[in-house]
């Protein structure tokens, strides 16, 4: 499967939302996907399991089961993406973005030759700067809730031609507040699909909570 880079770097834009899927068990992956399609979700971050308890190869199969069966109806790429060995396996398997949690000029520019969009992780103008630099398509402010919306509107100010996504304990409450300082985007992860709700199986009240998340985001 191959995708046009722009078209997924307008989805980004005009939904403004990516969903961070980490640690779910394999057999509940579709009906959860399905749950935040029927949400609004357009977008979904499969993560790569850093202490190694999933290995990179069965994360890559989850990828694909998921390009495959939304193919067309949903973007899936991959998170915590930390070599390029994650990128090209990412690739391989449908996947058409790129997240990481930081910046890595051989995983940014794999992902670029790879015709995939990237997303590095960075905090300070240093790092933000690097990335771009490096071709990432928008940059991940992360742990950003630690800082606040105010160091978004700092470094926006002097770094306005770079996108910036807000990611970290971003909810429903603050999503505005960081639009309105300048991040074009959002990544959601644990807040999306509360533990218990998963463990008991309510993809109803998930889709619900996808919805209001989706609705606010593109509002923002």
């Amino acid at each position: 499967m191959k995708y046009d880079k722009n078209e997924i770097i307008k989805s980004i834009e005009d939904n403004k939302l990516i969903a961070i899927l980490r640690g779910v068990p394999q057999e509940k992956l579709l009906p959860l996907v399905e749950a935040l399609y029927k949400g609004g979700i357009r977008l979904l971050e499969l993560t790569y399991s850093a202490d190694g308890k999933t290995s990179d190869e069965v994360t890559a199969q989850n990828i694909k089961m998921l390009s495959e069966h939304f193919e067309g109806k949903m973007f899936i790429g991959s998170g915590t993406v930390l070599t390029t060995k994650q990128v090209k396996l990412t690739y391989e398997n449908g996947g058409c973005f790129i997240i990481s949690p930081d910046t890595n000029e051989n995983v940014i520019k794999e992902t670029v030759n790879l015709g995939m969009v990237s997303i590095p992780g960075a905090l300070t103008p240093t790092e933000i700067t690097q990335a771009h630099s490096f071709g990432a398509d928008f940059v991940k402010l992360f742990p950003i809730t630690n800082l606040g919306s105010g160091y978004v509107k700092a470094v926006k100010a002097p770094l306005s031609h770079i996108k910036l996504l807000a990611v970290g304990g971003i909810t429903t409450d603050n999503m505005h507040e960081y639009s309105s300082c300048g991040a074009c985007g959002f990544g959601i992860g644990a807040n999306l699909y509360k533990k218990e709700l998963l463990e008991n199986n309510d993809f109803d009240a998930i889709a619900e909570i996808a919805e209001k998340f989706a609705t606010v985001a593109k509002n923002a």
